[in-house]
């Protein structure tokens, strides 16, 4: 993250995300980058304490400390990359993948790098908004800064490499889906419980439910099947059944189940 702030936002003022972002205003005016998100990462440290507690904080110490130090051991690297001959666009869509893969790596531990995450959780406490709402709530404001001394440009750069953060940050943290579950009510409940029990690496639930609207009671079956047999899924249900209902949804982690050949106890 150091690396891709000083080698890629810093050299090209791309203003994007957190105290770092902010840092590279008040460098305009003067203010080493270092030394305005070390300064600023200690007052939010400070705040963090009295109004999240001192579990929350804990957590945040070692990032809010070690990233100034190693965003100021980095910017020596600056005159040995430069990338005059590239588009502005590609070098903030790989700053943002860098970020976001650093972020999400970070996050996965359990730990955040200080700074604006602190302002984020604060936010979301005190006014019940969703993490992700005050994340683009904290970081916006942070990237519309910059138009007191970058051009609009910059600034929608800034909204850009913000967006993809936030996507490479969930794809670390989350994951990418391995399966696909599908929410099912159809008439043909025989003949879409075989099909689905027909696929590779696939299975089948059946649950009792009851119509919302109807208050009849029906079935619904849940079926899980590899990301990759999604469309071949999909169109086969349609082909069974051309009024069936359903409902996709990513499913990222599925536990071990019971295989089809062995009988219950």
């Amino acid at each position: 993250m150091a690396f891709a702030f000083n080698i890629l936002f810093d050299q090209y003022d791309i203003v994007c995300f957190g105290i770092s972002g902010l840092s590279l205003v008040f460098k305009q005016f003067g203010v080493p980058t270092y030394i305005f998100i070390l300064a600023g990462n200690v007052i939010l440290l400070t705040i963090s304490f009295f109004t999240l507690g001192k579990k929350k904080t804990k957590h945040a110490i070692v990032g809010s400390l070690l990233y100034p130090i190693l965003v100021y051991l980095t910017s020596f690297l600056k005159p040995f990359f430069c990338f005059e001959d590239v588009e502005l666009l590609v070098i903030a869509i790989f700053g943002g993948v860098l970020t976001g893969l650093g972020y999400g790596l970070i996050y996965k531990t359990n730990f955040n790098t200080g700074g604006t995450d602190v302002i984020t959780e604060i936010v979301s406490k005190y006014t019940k908004i969703s993490l992700g709402k005050a994340t683009w709530v904290s970081d916006g404001i942070v990237v519309l800064s910059s138009l007191v001394v970058f051009p609009v440009e910059k600034v929608l750069y800034g909204f850009l490499v913000l967006y993809i953060i936030s996507f490479m940050t969930d794809k670390v943290v989350i994951g990418i889906s391995q399966s696909k579950a599908f929410y099912i009510v159809t008439q043909k409940e025989k003949e879409v419980r075989e099909f689905l029990l027909s696929i590779a690496d696939g299975g089948v639930t059946i649950i009792n439910a009851r119509g919302g609207y109807s208050n009849e009671k029906e079935s619904l079956l849940l079926g899980v099947v590899p990301t990759r047999q999604y469309f071949l899924v999909k169109e086969g249900l349609k082909t069974i059944d051309d009024k069936i209902f359903f409902l996709v949804c990513d499913s990222y982690e599925v536990s071990p189940r019971r295989k089809r050949h062995e009988k219950k106890p």
